[in-house]
């Protein structure tokens, strides 16, 4: 007869109940930042003239911070105090959302989106390490159940919000919606005891981490800005050498430090370097189709923001109902056929987002852009759960929270390189294609320097005010036009990289079921 499982206590479930309020308020005010700003990007644009270069750092500035300081975050919990080192983050990152509300020009809001990305950095580690530690192994599972589940609503909500709050002209409430959420969060950590690692480093890999942002920071801001200085612009060679050098310089620290935030011998493990080669692949064009996804609905096919933000749905409801399935695949018949299935249908997926032209609008959804949307996320809901655990099957039981940690950063890190190359990619593409099809139309040379000006603007371009309204009509058609070629170009990368990450599983993961290994020190 099993041993009947003891019964918390009254002030042991109320200490529960407040840790899954703060733990899942506080990651829903990062999951909504992130995917409702996708949606609200084209009124963003329009309202404080934005740039696509300016664009691309909005969304990377955040995400840049938070991929190469997130394992500094976990680091900090585990030494000072996992709750101290969770309110501090969601104290910065709320503070920082209300720079972002209130940011009169672009240059403020990514300043804002910056900060955002340290308070991330110091959050996000935070609320799965306080919920596994307020909660005993028997009431750990459904706990982290409830809290992912949560996570994937909040996911879901974001563009929907997004889109209903950007096609009412209030963009800015996207930021604004993070305060209550975060009040109420700092409110219940007041409840939960504070936990802490006695057994940490009492070092922290302090040159790591800033090898690490440098690194990416370096690479971003060389692809970002290539498009209008040049590749072969000083700058743009300083940042992009220092950047692949820092990295380098990572990689070195790293092997050679008492205690690495990046402990390499890991990757002596096939699998875990398969399946974070695999992460680093299929999450780059991931971070592909978030970001220009919603850009082709708003501003090439002409999608109202309400209606763009319903759009990915599918993608969710697919990722939520799938996970626990997928999940079972690994029991059956391990992590590296699903690894090398789902990637490959999540390649045809992008594949058939290049085969839509340009639309009638939302009435063309369901023959254009639904299929590639579910052909997508079956592919990606066949990955994640699978994939989580090979990587953490993958690693001695001692260090599985770092194994998670590394995974989460390369998944992070991926994102801010692929929207930087990408970017560069759209907007060299963007603006040659754009001249190129307007070449023909009888404009003065000042228009057509107008013109080629507005070419740094992605999708948000418009014709020239002194245009008599058949030529813009025609402009804003081509413009329209342009944008979709650009799109389909980011899309058959993506495929690519997403069959690059299958071929990476194939030959790298292990094809029996991962058993997670001891260390043998």
């Amino acid at each position: 007869m099993a041993p009947k499982t003891p019964i918390a206590t009254k002030e042991q479930q109320t200490i529960e109940r407040w840790v899954l309020v703060a733990t899942i308020l506080a990651s829903s005010i990062v999951s909504i930042s992130s995917s409702a700003l996708n949606v609200a990007l084209p009124a963003l644009q329009r309202d404080l003239n934005v740039t696509g270069a300016e664009l691309l750092w909005i969304i990377n500035a955040f995400a840049l911070f938070l991929s190469a300081l997130i394992l500094v975050g976990g680091s900090l919990g585990d030494h000072y105090g996992r709750n101290y080192i969770f309110r501090i983050g969601i104290i910065v990152f709320t503070v920082a959302s209300a720079l972002c509300g209130l940011a009169p020009n672009t240059f403020t809001l990514i300043i804002a989106r910056a900060i955002q990305g340290i308070g991330g950095a110091l959050l996000v580690p935070g609320s799965l390490a306080i919920l596994t530690a307020n909660f005993p192994a028997d009431r750990r599972g459904s706990a982290i159940g409830m809290w992912s589940t949560f996570g994937a609503l909040m996911i879901a909500l974001g563009p929907v919000l997004g889109g209903w709050l950007a096609g009412q002209g209030q963009w800015r409430m996207v930021f604004f919606l993070n305060i209550p959420l975060a009040i109420i969060a700092i409110y219940a950590l007041s409840f939960i005891p504070e936990t802490k690692d006695e057994n940490a480093p009492s070092q922290l890999d302090w040159a790591g981490a800033l090898l690490a942002t440098l690194g990416l920071a370096g690479i971003t801001f060389g692809f970002i800005q290539a498009p209008e200085w040049g590749f072969t612009h000083w700058l743009i060679l300083t940042t992009l050498l220092g950047g692949f050098v820092s990295l380098g310089l990572f990689l070195w620290v790293e092997s050679r430090t008492k205690h690495p935030m990046v402990p390499l011998e890991l990757f002596r493990s096939r699998t875990f370097s398969g399946t974070n080669l695999l992460t680093l692949f299929l999450y780059a064009a991931l971070g592909g189709i978030l970001f220009f996804l919603p850009l082709n609905f708003i501003q090439a096919q002409g999608y109202p923001e309400e209606i763009a933000g319903l759009t990915m749905l599918p993608f969710i409801i697919l990722m939520i109902l799938m996970s626990r399935w997928a999940g079972g695949l690994v029991d059956q018949v391990g992590a590296r056929l699903p690894l090398i299935i789902g990637p490959t249908l999540a390649g045809v997926g992008m594949f058939l987002f290049t085969l839509p032209g340009l639309t009638d609008g939302p009435s063309d959804y369901w023959t254009t852009f639904l299929p590639p949307i579910l052909v997508f996320g079956f592919g990606m809901a066949i990955t994640v759960a699978p994939l989580t655990t090979a990587v953490m099957g993958a690693a001695p039981v001692e260090t599985s929270g770092i194994a998670s940690g590394i995974n989460n950063a390369v998944s992070r890190s991926a994102q801010v390189l692929a929207i930087a190359i990408f970017g560069a990619i759209a907007l060299i593409s963007f603006s040659q294609t754009l001249s190129a099809q307007t070449s023909t139309i009888d404009l003065t040379n000042e228009q057509r320097q107008l013109l080629e000006n507005e070419g740094r603007n992605l999708g948000g371009a418009t014709p020239p005010e002194n245009v008599d309204t058949e030529t813009a009509v025609l402009i804003q058609q081509t413009i329209r036009q342009s944008f979709v070629t650009v799109f389909r170009q980011i899309m058959w990368i993506g495929a690519g990289l997403s069959w690059i990450s299958a071929v990476a599983a194939a030959i790298l993961v292990e094809g029996k079921r991962p058993t997670q290994t001891k260390s043998t020190a």
